[in-house]
């Protein structure tokens, strides 16, 4: 940087000739003074000290200041910005000498423009920096995938800090910004630097005639015999309905068809139902066959990865007398292939608590014998004689809290489920009694359930596959004759059903710690057989005991479970992941290093050390980690004790930021441009860049000026002199 430094004047000519003029007059008027004392040396420095101080009063009045002149030696930059962010895959590129051709994806006609300039126009003039951006990765963690959001403010903003002499900036995005502020900001701070942003969007600024499958979401694994549901969403451009027969096909050759309308300019949601018949992993892909009017074909399929795995749950039915609702349910259990059930019956005389298969003598004795049932069915008993003990109680908890296992409470008539609030499963129940209705209440009329909005939209109390059919089936579900006196649901709960008169809770779910909890109140769900048989009755409970044990089935190996909450994890929310370890006679183990490798969608790698729960011997090691990227996480869990490895997929979902499709917002290019008093470059034209970067004008050098009559150090020095002034005219008794 080369700098000048010369002396200015900044008020008008007049007012430095009238005091050029004062100047003289002073000088005369003080050399009379001067001869008319005689020449007295004393009076001849007061006088000179007197043209001092007027001539500074005559400089200050000329407002003099020093400008100092800045010229940059360096070469200045021209800063090409482009977007790298995933909405420049979006194919809606048209040639401009084939409009008939296949649109080609925005990223692949920026790169093929701007290797086609011809930087060397330019000559030695301008130096030439080329930068992709898209958004700012988090700096305290580094693992935000910057192609998955777009931060066009703070890639001009960068510009002014990155480059001294920055002369232009030429942007080429499809100005669809979604994180930062807006763009306007920095715009207007190149503006006040002077420097110009040349914009070139890139992409149609309407959406181009398209059929999509924008999402195909089955769950991550199913089991073996059971239906699956398949949910898929096809999105359309195109200005009519699109009536089409789409085909989900597996990698084993089956296909499945269903027939949809697309609505014109909007999208359509629906579901298959698929029951795989083998174990492994199955590819599933979605086509939709394209329309006439059609611009892109390359989106209209979309495949994904279902684990089929096969199943076991076991599951502990405990309940007093073998009233009509456990005799069904102990049924409905047995005969469902994927469930192994084992009932304990508290029956008054009955030394053997129950007879024939599936029935065990006692309650499990230790902690390793309890920690295999994945669901806990707790009907009409208590802790009361000869019933459940305080130590089995607190065991029950430690099972749902450590092991993700689920306890649903089903009780009766007898009452025995107010022993349970001074037990360790009183912070576990759902609702509150009424003390002045232990037994509950009966009628002779049945009464019906009434789904709440919850209800509605709940996997359990799904008894039939679209909404509208559900509702009607519970319309006309056999109603009950007994309900439990819950009162009200406990804080943290959740309400699926009520009573239809006094709208008392009748199902209601919670978590606690790692496992899942549900509230029966009333038991006349064995009705629902009337007309029917087991349609609806067996589905219920299946439903249930797989909801219950969905998490402890997540991923397990023979020494090592891996499950996590929340069931469907977010970008930016903690996941608390769960790890249940046991030693190889399978028993929990308790002091274990347990950690895991954890690999992002985008590829990034973190290592996580899990901690035991405190107070607990089940086994349960945690860990939290909070995702910031929409995919499939990889997991790859280790014990080193065992030297057992299990890996495992975590599913986040959540709202893409960066959506492909998407129309270009050209009015953010046109803005970026006015403010900072450039133009905006067609698509087709970005050669033309190095002509208008030679037609600029000279950059205008910068100027500093520091103003010597404002200066502090010049008012108090005038302020010395008129005291040394006044002083030496009152000691020669002129005042």
């Amino acid at each position: 940087m080369n700098m000048t430094r010369e002396l200015t004047f900044t008020t008008s000519p007049v007012v430095i000739g009238l005091a050029l003029v004062s100047l003289l007059v002073v000088i005369g008027l003080a050399f009379w003074a001067w001869r008319k004392s005689g020449f007295d040396r004393g009076i001849g420095l007061l006088e000179l000290l007197r043209i001092v101080i007027c001539t500074m009063a005559a400089i200050t009045l000329c407002q003099p200041e020093w400008k100092e002149v800045y010229r940059p030696t360096e070469r200045p930059t021209l800063a090409v910005l482009y977007d790298d962010s995933a909405s420049m895959e979006t194919s809606d590129v048209l040639s401009p000498t084939d409009p008939t051709a296949e649109p080609i994806p925005r990223s692949a006609w920026l790169q093929k423009e701007l290797k086609a300039i011809d930087w060397s126009k330019l000559g030695e003039e301008v130096d030439v920096v080329q930068e992709k951006f898209s958004s700012q990765a988090n700096p305290s963690t580094g693992q935000i995938d910057p192609r998955q959001a777009t931060d066009i403010d703070s890639a001009l903003g960068d510009s002014l800090k990155k480059f001294n002499n920055l002369r232009a900036v030429l942007l080429v995005s499809d100005g669809d910004w979604n994180e930062g502020e807006a763009p306007a900001n920095a715009a207007t701070r190149l503006r006040i630097n002077k420097v110009p942003v040349y914009t070139a969007a890139i992409g149609s600024e309407v959406a181009l005639p398209d059929i999509e499958v924008s999402s195909l979401e089955p769950p991550t694994f199913s089991v073996v015999g059971k239906s699956l549901q398949i949910p898929f969403t096809v999105r359309s451009t195109i200005a009519v309905d699109y009536e089409v027969e789409v085909a989900l096909t597996m990698d084993s050759g089956q296909e499945l068809t269903k027939q949809i309308v697309v609505p014109a300019m909007g999208q359509v949601q629906d579901v298959f139902f698929w029951t795989p018949s083998d174990l492994g992993d199955v590819q599933l892909t979605l086509d939709v066959p394209a329309h006439s009017q059609e611009s892109i074909r390359g989106n209209n399929t979309k495949t994904v990865k279902v684990s089929i795995k096969a199943e076991s749950l076991k599951v502990l039915v405990v309940e007093s007398l073998p009233r009509w609702e456990y005799r069904y349910l102990r049924n409905a259990l047995e005969r469902d292939p994927g469930v192994d059930v084992s009932c304990l019956l508290f029956h008054p005389g009955l030394s053997k608590r129950g007879g024939g298969s599936g029935y065990i003598k006692e309650f499990p004795a230790t902690i390793e014998e309890l920690s295999k049932y994945d669901v806990v069915f707790l009907g009409d008993v208590g802790m009361v004689e000869g019933q459940l003990t305080a130590m089995q109680c607190e065991m029950i908890r430690g099972l749902v809290e450590n092991q993700a296992s689920g306890l649903i409470f089903m009780p009766g008539p007898k009452g025995y489920q107010y022993s349970l609030q001074t037990s360790e499963l009183a912070d576990l129940y759902p609702v509150v009694l009424d003390e002045s209705a232990r037994r509950g209440f009966g009628s002779r009329v049945p009464s019906n359930f009434i789904l709440t909005e919850l209800g509605q939209n709940s996997l359990l109390t799904k008894l039939a596959d679209t909404a509208k059919e559900n509702a009607a089936v519970w319309r006309s579900l056999p109603g009950f004759q007994w309900r439990s006196p819950a009162l009200r649901h406990k804080a943290g709960t959740e309400v699926l059903a009520v009573h239809e008169e006094s709208r008392a809770p009748l199902l209601v779910t919670k978590t606690m710690g790692t496992g899942k909890i549900l509230f029966m109140g009333t038991d006349g769900a064995w009705r629902w057989r009337e007309g029917v048989e087991d349609k609806y009755h067996y589905r219920f409970w299946g439903q249930v005991a797989r909801w219950m044990a969905y998490q402890r089935h997540m991923a397990e190996g023979e020494m090592l479970r891996f499950f996590y909450s929340p069931d469907r994890p977010e970008p930016g929310n903690v996941v608390t992941m769960n790890a249940t370890v046991l030693d190889p006679s399978g028993v929990p183990m308790n002091g274990g290093t347990v950690a895991a490798d954890i690999t992002s969608p985008s590829g990034q790698l973190t290592k996580l050390r899990f901690q035991q729960a405190e107070g607990a011997d089940w086994g349960l090691y945690s860990a939290r980690f909070t995702p910031d990227q929409i995919g499939q996480y990889k997991v790859t869990l280790r014990c080193n004790e065992t030297s057992a490895v299990l890996e495992a997929e975590v599913g986040v979902q959540g709202k893409q930021k960066e959506i492909v499709g998407k129309p270009a917002r050209h009015d953010v290019m046109r803005e970026i441009a006015k403010i900072t008093r450039a133009e905006t470059i067609a698509y087709d034209q970005l050669e033309t860049i190095c002509d208008r970067i030679l037609e600029l004008p000279p950059p205008e050098p910068t100027v500093r000026r520091k103003q010597i009559w404002a200066s502090p150090y010049w008012a108090g020095t005038l302020l010395i002199l008129l005291t040394a002034f006044w002083i030496g005219r009152k000691a020669k008794g002129a005042i």
